[in-house]
């Protein structure tokens, strides 16, 4: 199916939405941190998930200076069960860099979001469209959906590039939030009715099964030092059932990250010049 005209295309999104708009705690609020914090979230984690987490992290980490003056494992044991561990560390780099250079406000501009960590092109527009209502065309998975059924339907290889001309091209100047959310609402009716619209896609990529994988096991290091403390690479894989070469590897790649420390052959969770 394809829709030429702009207005026919708008009709039918708005339409949908009218009747069928999901709700979410952070299309509630238009507090741009609060907003901030959901779009990291919402980058890697299903929706369902971020709903339930999303209003525990607000409560602890209200503002920015509430997450720069917590420690780290403060802002990891919240984070836990959204998965992709280094996302609460960005955060927490983001309310630092937002108190230090910023007076502890959220930039508008796209220009400063992008160099905050963790924050790419698309997250940036996100926060610009839902928190301050600024209109910058901007991708996810189901506005992706939207367009290529829509525009794009019998293209096998549809790049992001393209996509995002259309997307420009009809954009809401006038209330570019609501037109987002509508956009994304419908991509996930689209995505019900229609299998493999995403692998038309050319940047479309399968997830990599999580059991097993080495992301199970970074997490399940994060979750053993938040509760135990300080452990070796031996006391961990005992703990956690995995061999010792494997998880000293993978504890090592966390070190590198700066997520860990190593002391006197001890990993501990870093607190200090994350």
């Amino acid at each position: 199916m394809k829709i030429h005209d702009v207005n026919q295309f708008r009709k039918k999104i708005l339409e949908y939405y009218r009747r069928n708009k999901r709700d979410f705690p952070w299309r509630e609020t238009f507090e741009p941190w609060h907003i901030l914090v959901s779009e990291v979230m919402l980058q890697q984690t299903q929706v369902q998930r971020v709903a339930v987490k999303y209003p525990e992290f607000i409560k602890s980490f209200f503002s920015p200076g509430a997450c720069a003056n917590a420690p780290l494992s403060a802002v990891l044991a919240k984070w836990q069960g959204l998965g992709y561990n280094r996302r609460a560390k960005y955060l927490k780099q983001t309310a630092e860099i937002l108190v230090a250079a910023h007076g502890g406000k959220v930039p508008d501009t796209l220009a400063e979001l992008v160099r905050l960590p963790g924050i790419g092109k698309n997250t940036a527009g996100a926060i610009l469209a839902f928190a301050f209502n600024i209109a910058v065309p901007f991708i996810e998975t189901n506005i992706r959906a939207v367009y290529i059924h829509l525009y794009f339907n019998d293209n096998a290889a549809v790049h992001d590039r393209d996509i995002l001309e259309k997307i420009a091209a009809t954009l809401d100047l006038k209330n570019p939030r609501v037109w987002y959310w509508a956009l994304m609402d419908y991509g996930v009716y689209l995505k019900t009715q229609h299998n493999g619209l995403l692998q038309q896609s050319v940047h479309y990529k399968k997830q990599a099964v999580f059991k097993g994988s080495n992301r199970e096991l970074r997490g399940a290091v994060i979750r053993l030092l938040l509760k135990e403390g300080p452990v070796s690479a031996a006391e961990a894989a005992g703990r956690l059932s995995k061999p010792e070469g494997l998880t000293k590897k993978t504890m090592d790649g966390l070190v590198k990250e700066k997520m860990l420390e190593k002391l006197y052959g001890r990993y501990m969770l870093r607190e200090e010049d994350i």
